[in-house]
């Protein structure tokens, strides 16, 4: 696996595979890989010729009370991880790198709808700084394929508007959500928790299939269904960010009408924010 933070070398080597007619699957990431990114590197794998990940903690999403420098930044062991998933290329680029003039005179993309409410609600500014960063990488490595994990899903939905608004020539695919043996979604936060607020935290997973099995069972009255939703989150000491059935589509509020729904849901355990989520039809 080559790696390499310098854009001219990137562009080289996306210049090569596509005269050689290679196809190109990309990973963005901002590091601390886990089983989850992982999975995203196998799937893009099964999708081109080549699979090129990137490394980079985009400061223009944190918010300013979200501490940055804190960030787990673990290069070695991601770069090695990386290596035994036969990813191709590994693109590492510095803050100065993306964003050369600073922050404050950077252009920006905004993606309106679905980057609000839900997590754009509760961390402003943070999807505006994900799709500027995502798009200046599918600029830079040009892929085919960009491969996204499902259990982000309100940014899956942010970025998939914004590569069709856009026209971008990229197909985006959502990679299920790995979890933990407790069905609780691995995530790079988890580090931060131990193994008994872990087995707490999976009561997100089971709140989310419970509704889940209500709705399928013909309890359309969602709004009843998210009260008791927290409630059980909150009995087990968490503290609920937002519980919320939604159309899936267009992340609003979920009617009887609609056919396509996702279930979402953010809650603190602790000073540690976690989000998680599960699609259902209904016919």
């Amino acid at each position: 696996m080559q790696t390499t933070s310098e854009i001219r070398s990137l562009r080289s080597q996306i210049k090569s595979w596509r005269q050689a007619g290679l196809s190109i699957a990309f990973v963005p990431t901002m590091g601390n890989l886990h089983e989850g990114h992982y999975s995203l590197v196998d799937k893009a794998k099964t999708l081109a010729d080549k699979v090129v990940v990137s490394i980079f903690v985009n400061p223009m999403q944190f918010g300013a009370n979200e501490d940055l420098d804190a960030y787990p930044r673990t290069l070695k062991a991601d770069q090695q991880g990386l290596s035994e998933r036969s990813a191709d290329y590994l693109f590492t680029p510095t803050v100065q790198t993306i964003y050369p003039n600073g922050l404050e005179s950077q252009s920006y993309v905004d993606v309106p709808g679905v980057s609000l409410g839900y997590c754009g609600g509760a961390r402003p500014g943070h999807f505006r700084g994900v799709a500027t960063v995502v798009t200046k990488l599918f600029n830079l490595v040009q892929p085919d394929f960009a491969c996204f994990g499902e259990k982000d899903f309100q940014q899956l939905q942010v970025i998939k508007t914004m590569v069709r608004d856009l026209s971008m020539p990229i197909e985006v695919i959502g990679v299920p959500t790995q979890r933990d043996v407790n069905g609780l979604a691995l995530s790079s936060r988890n580090n931060y928790l131990n193994e008994a607020q872990k087995q707490q935290a999976s009561t997100l997973f089971t709140t989310l299939q419970w509704v889940k099995e209500q709705i399928q069972a013909g309890n359309n009255d969602f709004a009843d269904l998210e009260h008791q939703a927290i409630a059980r989150i909150e009995q087990q000491g968490l503290r609920i960010d937002y519980f919320n059935v939604a159309e899936r589509n267009r992340l609003t509020a979920a009617t009887a009408k609609d056919s396509e729904l996702v279930l979402l849901v953010a809650a603190y355990l602790d000073k540690v924010r976690l989000i998680d989520n599960l699609t259902l039809d209904c016919s």
